[in-house]
């Protein structure tokens, strides 16, 4: 890598580490909603039911 390998390895770690705490931040937060959807989804049910 004509010297640069010091440069260039580290900043491609860095980015998967990124990118990988990206990824796990965006699932958790659509199970998060998920979660919350089905809640008001089971309420709006018992409050048609009542």
């Amino acid at each position: 890598m004509g010297g640069y390998a010091a440069y260039v390895w580290p900043a491609f770690l860095i980015s998967i580490v990124v990118l990988a705490g990206l990824v796990i931040n965006t699932l958790a937060n659509y199970r998060k909603q998920q979660t919350i959807l089905a809640a008001i989804e089971n309420s709006q049910t018992e409050d048609t039911e009542a």
